[in-house]
């Protein structure tokens, strides 16, 4: 059973007002657009988002599986780095040296079961088909957008280094890989005019490709949306970008998992005839 509108109010105003606990203390440049969407619409909210990190965590000697809460930071970074700064980074080991590469991630709360379900669909649709979602017993709905690309492997052994700077170089460049395709995965390269309130953004114009299906598929359930952000948007061209992903969306429904992989790389054109 969904929770007022009321009380979701109530839940959103407190996490947007609270101060930003990330270490980076911001939203990601590359996903503020994203967020300040989802923000804006009242039955929505984000609770985290990172574009993405090249992580070297120390975690304590014999401590196991490495875990954030009890490890030392010794280098993070959200754009492709160099070896030289991981070998210089790992001088300072101490215990268990991982190196690790986070992908793109989004957490948003959602009012409805049907409205995750929606960001769900776009998420996939998108590309990032590791999301899920959760429902806690105080009926929180939490949506969880997730990629399947990382990397984490073991440096060090108790402050001693396990592996040559030659690997290091090897796995430096086996993370800014997946960084770049990380990037991709968000940007696709697709170029159209900022929206509304997002035009005075100091976001690129190149928009995330999640972006554009999320903004459809909202404009699809509710007209009023897109006209809101963009007057000069006309009632026909809003019908049209909302049929356009009912259509879509109905179709990939009926497919198989084996389908919608085959048809993966045809999704952006689908994608660029909401803005044709």
């Amino acid at each position: 059973m969904a929770v007022s509108m009321e009380t979701f109010a109530q839940w959103k105003n407190t996490t947007l007002e609270k101060l930003d606990q990330s270490r980076k203390g911001s939203v990601d440049e590359r996903a503020r657009h994203v967020v300040c969407l989802l923000n804006s619409q009242e039955r929505f909210f984000t609770t985290s988002s990172c574009s993405g990190r090249i992580v070297l965590m120390d975690g304590p000697p014999e401590g196991g599986v490495v875990q954030k809460k009890d490890c030392r930071w010794l280098f993070i970074s959200h754009d492709p780095c160099r070896s030289e700064d991981l070998v210089s980074a790992l001088s300072r080991s101490s215990g268990e040296a991982v190196l690790k590469f986070e992908a793109f991630v989004l957490h948003v709360q959602c009012h409805r079961l049907e409205d995750a379900q929606l960001l769900h669909s776009v998420a996939v649709n998108s590309g990032f088909r590791n999301s899920g979602l959760t429902v806690s017993r105080s009926g929180k709905i939490i949506m969880a957008v997730r990629s399947t690309h990382g990397l984490e492997v073991p440096l060090s052994h108790g402050g001693k280094l396990l592996v040559g700077a030659e690997y290091v170089h090897f796995l430096t460049q086996k993370a800014n890989q997946k960084m770049e395709e990380n990037f991709r995965r968000i940007h696709r390269s697709v170029r159209c005019p900022l929206p509304g309130r997002l035009k005075n953004s100091t976001a690129s114009e190149t928009l995330l490709r999640f972006f554009q299906i999320l903004q459809a598929a909202l404009t699809a359930e509710s007209p009023d949306l897109q006209r809101a952000e963009d007057p000069a948007v006309t009632p026909g061209e809003q019908e049209n970008q909302a049929a356009v992903y009912r259509r879509r969306r109905k179709r990939q429904q009926s497919q198989t998992h084996a389908e919608r992989d085959e048809e993966d790389s045809c999704s952006l054109d689908d994608c660029l005839d909401l803005f044709s």
